[in-house]
């Protein structure tokens, strides 16, 4: 048996699994397995994890087809909601916490608890800086397309546009881009639309995954992107079909704000 919790942000939903259970698991195996939507307890990611004395932790991603991603600033949030629930009441007279720090493949997040009602955290995310930030036109599918690149932790392709793709393009280019030869280890995929300087609106095509209803690195990709090359303003409301996340670029990085909710905590039966 092993123990697994389940958290969600905005429909971004994840499995969660203490990583000293499952160390002689195949992993990306076990991802496949508790991910599958009809067989399994679905989730678009399965994140082991570890704490530490200090009260950080650690985390490893599993994308739901078994791939291994650097991050996922939603399941980085779900993690640390999941910290704080599990947490047994403070002493009388003590602060509860309010920061929590994590360890991740694209190194070292924290996230400031700015709300909670319930089982529903928000934070504000620090993710760090952009990198690799740039403008280039790619051949996807014979046609000609201008994308914005950049990494968020994770590898990001941007294409804003003035119309966000119906279901039949949206559905040939996701693919297409986050599996294009340009990015030999795949990529995310968000199409964006400006639609006033603090306001864009973006579908996701998750590496690994295929459509979300909302990303975290993603909502932060699209806004970088539409910050440098859209007119966006440096702090935007971002709206994903699973709803709006918060991005503020500044001197000091990007910062994410938005809620994660627990759905549950049980045992697998390891089948």
């Amino acid at each position: 048996m092993i123990d697994i919790a389940k958290a969600h942000a905005f429909g971004n939903d994840f499995l969660f699994v203490p990583a000293a259970q499952v160390d002689t698991h195949d992993l990306p195996a076990l991802a496949r397995l508790v991910c599958a939507r009809h067989t399994g307890i679905g989730a678009d990611g399965l994140i082991l994890y570890s704490l530490s004395p200090d009260g950080s932790a650690r985390m490893r991603l599993f994308n739901a087809d078994g791939s291994p991603s650097e991050l996922s600033g939603n399941g980085l949030r779900c993690l640390a909601a999941l910290i704080l629930h599990q947490l047994p009441p403070p002493r009388a007279g003590d602060e509860p916490p309010s920061t929590v720090r994590v360890d991740t493949d694209a190194g070292w997040k924290t996230l400031q608890l700015t709300g909670r009602t319930e089982a529903r955290f928000t934070f504000r995310a620090s993710m760090g800086h952009p990198t690799d930030l740039r403008q280039e036109t790619i051949d996807v599918l014979g046609e000609a397309l201008s994308i914005v690149t950049l990494g968020m932790g994770n590898p990001q392709c941007v294409q804003l546009v003035d119309r966000l793709p119906d279901v039949d393009r949206f559905e040939r280019l996701g693919p297409a881009l986050a599996t294009h030869p340009r990015f030999p280890s795949g990529t995310n995929v968000e199409f964006a639309i400006v639609e006033a300087p603090g306001h864009i609106r973006i579908l996701i095509w998750e590496r690994g995954v295929g459509p979300t209803l909302a990303s975290g690195t993603g909502a932060c990709a699209a806004a970088v992107a539409a910050m440098r090359f859209g007119g966006a303003a440096r702090e935007v409301d971002v709206d994903a079909p699973g709803g709006t996340q918060r991005v503020e670029w500044r001197d000091d990085g990007v910062f994410l704000t938005g809620w994660a909710e627990i759905v549950l905590e049980g045992q697998w039966t390891g089948r």
